[in-house]
């Protein structure tokens, strides 16, 4: 039988919501018996959490578990007698146990400092949420959330509570991140007025999905407690089209190809450029559409407009296996098959690929007129995962703030909504609403299954 939360403490929970007044949150150096600058002592040890332990986070898992950094405390997953979360159990066994994440903290918040949360894209707002509201460190896979209105909720809170919080998009500690930066401190990025992003592998609802009509619906695995997978998501059936990892294709649980490379591919640029939020988003390509998965192919463009001495910016987003992007010939041959991106300036054109992979100029006869010029970058840095421990015991600032994280993945979900409902989506940055398609405005903060209201009253 799955445990259920205890009920004195979902109680006290409760108080803490909206409904029952004003969030009172004690500061992290209290909350986690930490020292009065607010973090953790140097010397001391992480005691980490992980929620959703198979697949990417049982990869997560294993390189924070390896950094030194942390002791893991904890493993929660809906599905602890599946395959793919046999590894970490066997891993760390004298972590405890748990299906519901709800149950965890119920049970030893206490004998929590940080959590690690690599559920299913829909998924990361509840359980993130709660983490904060009980004083916890949060390192959360990317994409941050899984709508516009749950990143806002998640930004707020964490200002609110003031603990470390980190966005798994690891790249954002490579060399991209420290080569950006430098190259638009320098100037030698500069006046950036198109982007061309690109992720053309195959992915899982390729070949299938433009003719799904319903969800599929199989028996429950035993043990699986699937009313928590759903969490605060419309409700469908198990089926193997939804776990392990199906759940990409869908858009009530997943964020398609833009939603899950884009964080590896635009996150330097949307940063360092100052992107913040686009004006409209044309569904330029919408080949094979499904109302209820993601398109075989498509092609978005954002409108980004002027920010102070920056001038207006078009991002033009592809995927598919066959919707390549067509770099133009005086550039020289360029390997547009692996994901990457083109970025177009002023007087250098760049070239780049995802994570951490670092930008080249193009063509290649003008980076070799320039090349004695440009910033050199050096120094050992330290990996996504271990910046965030280290942020954990006050030793580095996280590179990956929801404050950074939140805007960035707020684009995903309004590229997203034009790959949903096609044609172009106008939006007013003033009131962070969408004007021109009412369907896709009521997708911005849909209401949370019922049951679930609480994540989003803290």
């Amino acid at each position: 039988m799955i445990e259920k939360p205890l009920q004195p403490s979902r109680r006290d929970f409760l108080k803490k919501s909206a409904i029952f007044g004003t969030l009172s949150i004690l500061p992290a150096h209290i909350a986690l018996g930490q020292t009065s600058g607010g973090k953790q002592a140097p010397s001391q040890q992480v005691r980490l959490a992980v929620v959703g332990i198979g697949n990417q986070g049982g990869r997560d898992l294993k390189t924070m578990a390896d950094s030194g950094h942390c002791t893991v405390v904890a493993l929660c997953d809906v599905d602890l007698n599946g395959k793919h979360t046999r590894e970490a159990q066997a891993a760390h066994p004298k972590a405890k146990k748990f299906q519901d994440f709800r149950v965890m903290f119920d049970k030893m918040a206490d004998e929590i400092d940080a959590v690690l949360i690599a559920t299913p894209d829909h998924s990361h707002f509840c359980v993130t949420m709660l983490a904060m509201s009980l004083g916890k460190h949060v390192y959360v896979e990317k994409p941050l959330a899984h709508t516009f209105g749950q990143c806002d909720r998640l930004m707020a809170l964490a200002e609110k509570s003031g603990v470390v919080t980190q966005m798994g998009n690891q790249g954002h500690s490579g060399g991209n991140y420290f080569q950006y930066k430098a190259w638009v401190d320098a100037g030698v990025i500069n006046n950036v007025t198109r982007i061309t992003a690109y992720m053309n592998s195959p992915r899982r609802w390729h070949g299938w999905g433009s003719n799904v009509k319903e969800y599929p619906s199989q028996p429950i695995p035993k043990g699986m407690d699937w009313d928590t997978w759903i969490c605060s998501a419309p409700e469908h059936p198990f089926s193997d089209k939804l776990h392990p990892q199906e759940w990409r294709s869908w858009y009530d649980y997943g964020s398609g190809a833009f939603g899950d490379w884009g964080p590896h591919i635009l996150d330097t640029s949307h940063r360092f450029l100052n992107l913040g939020l686009p004006s409209s988003i044309e569904a330029v390509k919408r080949s094979g559409a499904n109302p209820l998965v993601f398109p075989q192919e498509s092609t978005i463009k954002f409108k980004f407009p002027a920010r102070g001495d920056m001038p207006a910016c078009d991002v033009t987003w592809l995927d598919g296996v066959k919707n390549m992007a067509k770099p133009e010939k005086e550039l020289g041959e360029l390997n547009v098959k692996k994901p990457g991106k083109l970025i177009y300036g002023k007087d250098l054109t760049f070239h780049g690929g995802s994570h951490s992979d670092v930008l080249q100029v193009v063509p290649r006869e003008k980076f070799m007129e320039i090349r004695k010029d440009l910033p050199r970058i050096s120094g050992k840095n330290s990996n996504h995962y271990e910046n965030f421990l280290l942020a954990c015991k006050g030793e580095e600032e996280a590179r990956s703030p929801f404050s950074v994280g939140g805007p960035l993945t707020q684009v995903f979900t309004l590229g997203i909504l034009a790959q949903r409902f096609g044609g172009t989506i106008d939006f007013d940055r003033e009131t962070n609403k969408v004007t021109n398609n009412e369907m896709a405005q009521a997708l911005l903060d849909p209401a949370p299954r019922k049951g679930w209201e609480e994540f989003y009253k803290l």
